[in-house]
């Protein structure tokens, strides 16, 4: 019997499994999938994964619970669990059922019951808090372990992108890698060798890794802020006396700005809330629009809006922001120009990042032969502009944006014949 290894790019915005033949010693097939769960309305026990997720929300009108970026939700202490129909769910649960939809197609494609993955986790999970960053592998840990996976290691996401540059190189070259995801960018320094590639310790080859908490999502985010929260009542005055106004807490609208807090945004409570600021602003239309988007469900379809924008920006100097649902008409003309104002706060401090990330390590950029992006966010033009700039001299690579640091962590095996993790944690915080 054969057998095989997957190596498990669990990410923000998309999913991805290489499939690794350990005979072979080489990947034989490789799976993506967007990382959304829907629940249509009911117990709660039944769902939908990726593709197929987008499809029945929108078949079913939107009226089910449908998560994105669940992976942002793994270091947030305040999330215990959630209620969906009549069924809890913490945040093992929610990844697990992803992982176990990843792990169900590719047993499809090797005929077996594969327990053995490699899976990738960022440098932090949330900026440089080591409790946050303990509870979120531990939550990844027990997700593994309810997928199915018995014998599972964990390799840093940009290390992982690191050992599948090294399969194309024919020369030895001192490499920075930027993972740049949905919710994290990463980076790793190290001397890649082909003649090295499959070793076990290749500690001694590492100048540097860390990361920050901020990708792709970071961006909508503020997009959402800026371009967005206008059209949902953000400068909305509600009556507090004779005569007297103030405007709505911006509070509220900071909560529909990124989906791991949208996904839960729609208690009893936050509801009630905005209905009454709702009838003292004389009942505003705009801010009607926030109430029509918690109750239809519409977070997905905005946001997708938004991601629409940012990709043809990617390729255009000019992008249209349309939006039109339950009498929500958004129609905008976004330049290069005023996006890349919205997002520089965000490119700023990844660049500031980076800065401190080659001092702390003691890395000369004279010392880099080669950069090497992944990543979606890596596709950015602000993003590209930003390395151009830093390492003029350096030549900028960039493989699969999506599925390289799955094939890199498929490459990772050598994991599992080093001194085995701690015992797996048999409850959640």
């Amino acid at each position: 019997m054969k057998k095989f290894l997957y190596g498990i790019d669990f990410g923000t915005t998309n999913s991805a499994l290489s499939i690794f033949d350990e005979e072979k010693g080489e990947i034989v097939g490789s799976i993506i999938l967007p990382s959304l769960i829907y629940f249509p309305e009911g117990q709660g026990e039944e769902y939908v994964i990726g593709e197929e997720a987008i499809s029945a929300y929108l078949n079913d009108g939107m009226r089910g619970r449908f998560i994105k970026s669940v992976k942002q939700i793994l270091s947030r202490s305040s999330f215990t669990e959630t209620l969906i129909g009549k069924k809890r769910y913490n945040a093992a649960a929610l990844v697990a059922l992803i992982l176990k939809e990843l792990k169900s197609r590719a047993d499809k494609i090797t005929g077996q019951n594969c327990h053995k993955a490699v899976i990738g986790r960022p440098v932090f999970f949330d900026d440089d808090n080591m409790q946050k960053d303990r509870l979120a592998q531990s939550r990844l840990e027990k997700a593994a372990d309810i997928a199915g996976f018995e014998q599972v290691r964990f390799q840093f996401e940009p290390i992982g992108a690191a050992f599948a540059y090294e399969k194309t190189l024919v020369q030895k070259k001192t490499v920075l890698v930027a993972d740049l995801g949905g919710g994290t960018t990463d980076f790793t320094c190290l001397e890649l060798d082909p003649a090295n590639a499959g070793k076990r310790d290749r500690k001694d080859k590492f100048l540097g890794t860390g990361g920050i908490y901020i990708g792709g999502d970071s961006f909508d985010s503020a997009f959402m802020w800026e371009k967005g929260t206008p059209y949902f009542g953000k400068n909305t005055l509600y009556k507090v006396g004779p005569g007297k106004y103030l405007t709505v807490p911006k509070s509220l609208f900071s909560n529909i700005c990124s989906w791991d807090k949208m996904n839960f945004f729609n208690g009893v409570r936050i509801k009630r809330e905005i209905e009454d600021y709702y009838y003292f602003s004389d009942n505003d239309p705009k801010f009607k629009n926030l109430i029509t988007l918690i109750d239809e469900n519409l977070g997905y379809s905005v946001f997708h809006a938004i991601e629409q924008t940012k990709i043809t920006l990617s390729n255009l100097n000019t992008a249209p922001f349309r939006y039109s649902r339950s009498n929500i008409e958004i129609n905008e003309e976004i330049s290069i120009e005023e996006y890349e104002g919205i997002i520089s706060r965000d490119v700023i401090r990844i660049s500031d990042y980076l800065d401190q990330f080659l001092a702390t390590n003691g890395i000369n950029t004279q010392d880099i032969d080669s950069l090497f992006l992944t990543g979606g966010t890596s596709l950015v033009p602000a993003i590209r502009n930003l390395f151009k700039s830093r390492f003029p001299e350096i030549p900028l690579n960039s493989g699969d944006n999506f599925i390289s640091v799955a094939n890199g962590l498929a490459y990772s095996g050598y994991l599992f014949n080093e001194l085995p993790p701690p015992n797996k944690p048999h409850s959640e915080k």
